[in-house]
């Protein structure tokens, strides 16, 4: 970790973002008209490359709207044969930079028919569908306790800032609760049908971990995911990647947009 900080801190020097950003599949446009200082999963310690596509593999250490702050442009995944721990090592390196607020944000396919493509859901909650917990291992006093409590993980008062925004610019929220599997594969319709069932609203293959990590760490959460497609089975198009990018890119631009807005007001 101490390598990670000191390498960091040699590129950025006493910068110290407030603001952590996690951008998902398609949504790297959000930083095309920001400066700053960028720097490469593949040059930090710790960090491993991103290899999926959609996800560009850098840091950004820049400023919007007088907040500084920091961007994952793309993660690195449990599917890609990384441990939980491993996928959320750069939340507790922004912990450590002295982040206390992050936003995370994912493409996901929708579990009803009512939360079409192009949609914007605010996740209220979670399901941890994975297999495991990013925080087994030995734990780090120095980022959180042993058993952090998970009540309010997703800031309501996040959530209701994004409803201002979302209301100045007209844009429809709609809201839910994330499940998480490990993929690589989608779900099957039969799974699609149980996390219905069980009162998911959408699913995907991120965000989860980094959500636990960083109310671990007392970080301040806000998650959003962009619907990208339908799940299995509500659909007659079957769930490819190349569709979530392309939408990603698509109504990526509407969740740019909110999120420019809601920085102001964070």
């Amino acid at each position: 970790m101490q390598d990670t900080i000191n390498f960091i801190r040699s590129k950025i020097g006493d910068f110290k973002p407030e603001l952590a950003i996690v951008l998902g599949s398609g949504l790297g446009a959000f930083c095309d008209n920001l400066e700053g200082i960028r720097i490469p999963y593949a040059d930090i310690t710790g960090f491993a490359p991103s290899k999926v596509k959609g996800h560009k593999g850098e840091l950004l250490f820049c400023e919007i709207h007088s907040k500084k702050a920091v961007i994952m442009q793309g993660r690195f995944h449990f599917y890609e044969g990384h441990s939980l721990s491993a996928t959320t090592y750069p939340i507790k390196v922004f912990k450590k930079l002295g982040v206390d607020k992050i936003i995370i944000t994912n493409a996901a396919g929708s579990l009803k028919k009512e939360l079409t493509p192009g949609s914007i859901m605010l996740i209220e909650d979670h399901i941890n569908f994975m297999g495991s917990n990013p925080l087994i291992g030995e734990n780090d006093e120095t980022l959180g306790t042993r058993f952090p409590d998970m009540n309010d993980l997703y800031s309501k008062r996040l959530r209701d800032i994004v409803k201002t925004c979302a209301d100045k610019l007209n844009i429809e929220l709609k809201y839910g609760i994330y499940s998480a599997l490990s993929g690589p594969s989608y779900e099957t319709p039969a799974e699609v049908r149980m996390l219905a069932l069980l009162g998911a609203s959408a699913t995907g293959m991120s965000t989860v971990p980094e959500a636990i990590v960083a109310k671990y760490c007392s970080m301040e959460v806000l998650g959003i995911s962009l619907i990208t497609n339908y799940a299995a089975g509500l659909s007659d198009v079957a769930p490819n990647h190349k569709e979530v990018v392309e939408m990603g890119k698509i109504a990526g631009a509407k969740l740019c947009e909110l999120l420019d807005e809601t920085i102001k007001l964070i």
